[in-house]
């Protein structure tokens, strides 16, 4: 949701955080959406994590966390130097989004430089951190 409008939305599906550094190239977010696509973390018939998004439901909602290259190692205060200026990250986001849209998912978004209210249903849990 972005003031009172929610801009994507998906049911079942991956909900993924996508946070840019500085080294990150749109090689990075090819290969994150390749991984993203066949990761076997879906359920089969038995609830065993044996499928990927490819084999299920396709859905996929990407949305845009500079806050995961927040360094708490020091102080009270994180530090957001390892986070990508917005300028180099926002069109890595796009690009996982369109990588992943080429594959044949089915991709909603957030809004780049926007406050964002995001509800998850973590059904599982699972929450894994993938580099590219």
């Amino acid at each position: 949701m972005v003031d009172g409008e929610c801009v994507g939305r998906i049911g079942a599906g991956l909900c993924v955080l996508v946070g840019v550094t500085h080294d990150d190239t749109p090689a990075n977010a090819r290969r994150l959406a390749e991984k993203l696509w066949n990761l076997r973390v879906m359920d089969d018939a038995e609830g065993v994590m044996n499928l990927s998004l490819a084999d299920t439901t396709r859905a996929v909602l990407v949305i845009s966390q500079f806050t995961l290259y927040g360094d708490t190692a020091r102080g009270r205060r994180p530090s957001w130097v390892s986070a990508a200026r917005p300028e180099h990250a926002e069109p890595l986001v796009d690009a996982v989004a369109n990588e992943l849209r080429s594959l044949g998912a089915h991709v909603e978004t957030g809004r780049f430089r926007t406050h964002m209210m995001v509800e998850l249903v973590n059904d599982g849990p699972v929450t894994l951190m993938l580099e590219a």
